[in-house]
């Protein structure tokens, strides 16, 4: 079936375009249709979570299926701006623009931001991709709790912590810390104090692969 494809404002600027027809089989879901296009459009991806979709004028259900030639509306929401969550547990690509947009504003006048990437070697051998597995609602706890104590040690601080969990490959980024604040020393030491207890606390776990097999692996001390 073929469907009209419409996009505005944050969702138009990642593809690039206004509209665009697309063709997907019948009995395609409103997820689905969502997922075809981040897949089409690889800078739509992390947006997807905070859109909406409506379908001949009405917002519809992710699980409704979308009718032949329908006119269909990638919606980001519409209060004046993207609300994006401070702490982040998710199999999606991180975006390292949003969680910098996210802790920016006209009274801070720095910004640190630390990504983790996965790199092609560790402790002595070669690794081609990690699995990354989470208890993602103890996760997020604890690093809600550890952003709340350090944003309490610098009041000026405004910070976010976002995880990729699943498998990614080398050159993949696997976690981002994003702090800003009037002055850079107290961002750079949140940033550092950030990763430092995430690293220490939080109930995520590195299964690295490599030419010589696979291993479970850990940062802490």
């Amino acid at each position: 079936m073929q469907l009209n494809v419409l996009y505005f404002a944050h969702a138009r600027e990642r593809v690039g375009l206004s509209e665009e027809s697309v063709i997907c089989e019948e009995g395609t879901s409103v997820e689905a249709l969502l997922n075809l296009l981040a897949e089409r459009h690889q800078a739509l991806g992390p947006l997807t979570p905070y859109l909406r979709v409506a379908v001949n004028g009405a917002y519809a259900d992710p699980q409704m299926l979308v009718p032949d030639h329908a006119e269909v509306a990638l919606i980001p929401p519409v209060s004046g701006g993207i609300d994006i969550p401070r702490v982040l547990i998710t199999q999606e690509a991180l975006d390292v623009a949003m969680c910098r947009a996210a802790v920016l504003s006209p009274e801070r006048g720095a910004l640190v931001c630390f990504e983790g990437i996965v790199r092609d070697h560790a402790r002595g051998r070669s690794v081609t991709r990690i699995d990354y597995e989470a208890y993602p609602s103890m996760a997020v706890s604890e690093l809600q709790r550890i952003l709340e104590g350090v944003e309490a040690e610098g009041p000026s601080v405004h910070a976010l912590v976002h995880h990729r969990v699943g498998s990614l490959e080398v050159g993949e980024v696997a976690v981002i810390v994003a702090v800003g604040s009037p002055h850079r020393a107290e961002a750079f030491e949140a940033c550092q104090a950030l990763i430092d207890r995430l690293k220490q606390s939080v109930p995520i776990w590195k299964h690295e692969h490599g030419p010589d097999g696979a291993t479970w692996v850990s940062d802490r001390p």
